[in-house]
């Protein structure tokens, strides 16, 4: 970029806001900042982003008439620098001391290795501090008419989100098309140049539409391709193969394959990760995980101790334990993590038959003293479990204070949450995937869904009622084949919601009914034995290698008694009124199979294709009309659309109208053929002449005739219906009898 100064003579014609180029850098422009604004939007401050975003355009439009270039480099900076110290600023004294220099270096290195910016604790701020730097430099080389800079810093703002995993594959594809739109207008801005080309850019622009849908920019990112065959996922690989977000998906499947086993003194449900930012459409953990210590804190009240020694029958990227996990053993310390949300983690996966040992102390309460809790929480949990979405509508908020508004206390309002979903949603893997909020989606437009909807949707209606809550993944209890052992399988993941109590902790509820979900489970095992399947049974849930007969190799755990006012909460009874078996037996299947019991029909097979058939998503859609546009303007630059127009106008005559009409566009058709064959009419030459020369190299009488009806109409006294048809007749069999081919035709 140069920084020579312009002369004061040319800046009239150097600043422009005209300029079609300015419509592509606009666009760029607002792809990068979509991604601020989502992150505003989640955690506060879109409001205040939009106003200084305004601002700062104003300026950088103001700026550009007369600032020169080396200034305004020197001004982006310092708006940059005092944004990251303002970030600084609204940062807690208490985490400042962690901003070292190489905090910082490793934290960079992180975002642009796909840590996402929604993990920042103070994301908004952090939002609001970057925006305005590249912003202005953007916008002001744009008015300078220095597109292609203008086009780099934008694409180097937009690069940095797709490094971090927030833009996704529409925003970047925008961002793409946006700096390919600025650069092409640009260069075809000469005088009547951009719009005689303009059918190349629209060819070029299709092309990297379509090659951004189809490839994706940076492995594993965000930005994955819009159109590959993903296939439905299954909830595993949605709920516990991501450590960092879980996003709410459409139709889904169940793994049928043991990933572990436990040795527990009680059955519990393994928390694998909990969840605590909510974006609207997915689930997203803050914070950077913290080398791990050797033990961690218990519970903030009383607590009982759960031993458990989990077994991996798969290679596992989790480490699944009771709620409150505080010490792991058997596992190479150096390689454990701690989330900021009390999670143990592991840095490298558990390979097949590794073992670890895990104590849990699990929070101990009476009912009574959940409701006698209070409101009086510690800071951080008021500041990371209520936070809500600034789009979250308004009925949501409404139906949640209809629900649970007239309870006086956060046990109550959770308990009556919890029953409200159970009790008016039915459980169903086949969903078609939500286009807009989740939790206001499947409160009025869903009649089904599984489990990461209900526990969402439980989640948002507890904190817009100012209670504490949390999404939290990880698997149900299992097969039960001993008195303290549980087979676990894939299918046995799920999704739940813990509520927070002072003087407590986290408690576990669960709004997904339990009788659905496990005939769902039951189903989808009975079916993997059926075919089969390599990977579903160990020696002692295989019902071929059991003495006992084949409908009792599962057994189902009674449900729990719900604890009285008085007595203390000891084991599944933690999770309000669930079922802590997760598969049920095939007794309790029906003996006629599954869908038969009374109880709601699921869909538990890989194919997910039953209802009614989906619309495309409007990702696709666009890459369609994309490349619609793409194909039309190419066949129009390399003439293929004249050519086409011009063999179906040779080919068919089009309705009647009145005999000269008909008779005046017959002889056009022959002339064009004539053309094609022998040569086209010179100037000056008349009809007459022209055919008088073709006769002599042979031409069919059939053109004269033509040619002397067409002189009566269009010279002389007219032609008479018959005699219209009869030069339409005469030419069509000419058409056909040249027999020829659509590459020979010239305009």
């Amino acid at each position: 970029m140069t920084t020579s100064e312009t002369p004061e003579s040319s800046r009239s014609t150097l600043f422009d806001l005209r300029h079609p180029a300015l419509l592509g850098v606009a666009i760029l422009t607002l792809s990068y900042l979509s991604v601020l604004y989502h992150v505003t939007n989640v955690v506060g401050g879109s409001t205040t982003l939009l106003l200084v975003v305004g601002a700062t355009l104003a300026l950088a439009t103001l700026l550009g008439r007369f600032l020169r270039i080396r200034s305004a480099l020197v001004l982006s900076t310092l708006i940059l620098v005092g944004g990251l110290a303002a970030y600084f600023f609204s940062v807690p004294e208490s985490n400042r001391a962690l901003f070292t220099v190489g905090r910082v270096v490793s934290d960079t290195i992180a975002l642009l290795t796909g840590l996402s910016v929604l993990r920042l604790t103070k994301a908004g701020a952090w939002a609001l501090a970057i925006a305005p730097g590249p912003v202005f430099l953007s916008w002001y080389l744009a008015v300078r008419r220095e597109y292609v800079w203008s086009v780099v810093v934008g694409g180097g703002a937009l690069g940095f989100f797709v490094l971090t995993g927030d833009a996704g594959a529409a925003t970047t594809l925008l961002g793409v098309v946006g700096a390919a739109a600025a650069i092409g207008l640009d260069t075809l801005s000469t005088r009547g140049a951009w719009t005689a080309q303009l059918d190349t850019l629209a060819v070029v622009l299709a092309a990297m539409v379509v090659l951004s849908a189809t490839l994706s920019i940076v492995p594993g990112g965000a930005a994955q391709p819009l159109l590959e065959n993903r296939g439905a996922p299954t909830v595993e690989s949605s709920l516990v193969s991501s450590s960092d977000r879980v996003t709410i998906l459409g139709s889904i499947r169940l793994s049928p394959k043991v990933r572990f086993e436990v040795r527990s003194d009680s059955p519990e449900y393994w928390q694998v990760r909990s969840f605590d930012r909510y974006t609207g459409g997915d689930w997203v953990r803050t914070g950077e995980d913290e080398t791990f210590s050797g033990r961690l804190d218990g519970p903030p009240g009383s607590s009982r101790t759960v031993v458990q020694n989990v077994k991996a029958k798969t290679s596992i990227s989790n480490l699944p334990a009771a709620w409150k996990p505080v010490r792991v053993t058997g596992l190479d310390e150096s390689t454990l993590r701690v989330t900021h949300q009390g999670n143990i983690v592991s840095t490298e996966s558990v390979g097949v038959n590794e073992s670890y040992r895990v104590r849990s102390e699990m929070p101990q309460y009476t009912r009574e003293q959940l409701r006698r809790s209070g409101t009086d929480y510690p800071t951080r949990v008021s500041e990371n479990y209520l936070q809500l979405p600034e789009t979250t509508s308004d009925r949501v908020r409404a139906k949640a204070a209809e629900v649970a508004g007239n309870e006086t206390n956060a046990h109550d309002k959770a308990r009556a949450i919890e029953q409200y979903l159970e009790a008016n949603k039915e459980y169903s893997l086949t969903v078609q995937e939500p286009d807009g909020e989740i939790a206001d989606t499947f409160l009025f437009e869903m009649d089904a869904g599984y489990c990461t909807y209900y526990a969402t949707t439980m989640v948002v209606m507890l904190r817009s009622q100012g209670v504490p809550a949390r999404f939290v993944s990880g698997y149900t209890t299992g097969q039960q084949v001993a008195d303290d052992k549980y087979v676990v399988r894939g299918l046995d993941s799920h999704a739940w919601v813990q509520v927070y109590f002072p003087d407590v902790g986290w408690v576990d509820f669960d709004p997904t009914p339990s009788g659905p979900r496990q005939t769902a489970e039951g189903a989808r095992l009975q079916e993997a034995r059926q075919s089969e399947e390599a990977g579903v049974d160990t020696e002692e849930t295989n019902p071929e290698s059991s003495t006992t007969e084949p409908n009792t190799t599962e057994t189902e755990t009674p449900e729990p008694e719900t604890p009285t006012d008085n007595t203390t909460n000891q084991s599944t009874s933690n999770r309000s009124s669930v079922d802590p078996n997760r598969i049920l037996s095939q007794e309790a299947l029906g003996a006629n199979g599954p869908g038969e019991t009374g109880e709601l029909s699921v869909t538990t097979s890989d194919d997910t294709s039953g209802g009614l058939p989906s619309l495309p998503s409007r990702e696709t859609l666009g890459v369609g009309l994309a490349l619609m546009v793409g194909l039309a303007a190419g066949a129009r630059r390399t003439g293929m659309t004249s050519r086409a127009t011009r063999f179906v106008w040779m080919y068919y005559q089009g309705a009647q109208q009145d005999p000269t009409a008909d008779t005046e566009r017959a002889f056009g058709r022959l002339e064009y053929l004539l053309e094609r064959r022998y040569r086209p009419r010179r100037p000056r030459e008349t009809p007459r002449s022209y055919l008088t020369a073709l006769s002599k190299v042979g031409l069919d009488e059939r053109a004269t005739e033509v040619g002397e009806l067409y002189e009566r109409a269009h010279y002389g006294p007219g032609v008479s219906r018959d005699e219209a048809d009869r030069a339409i007749a005469l030419v069509d069999t000419l058409v056909r009898e040249e027999i020829p081919v659509i590459g020979r035709i010239r305009n």
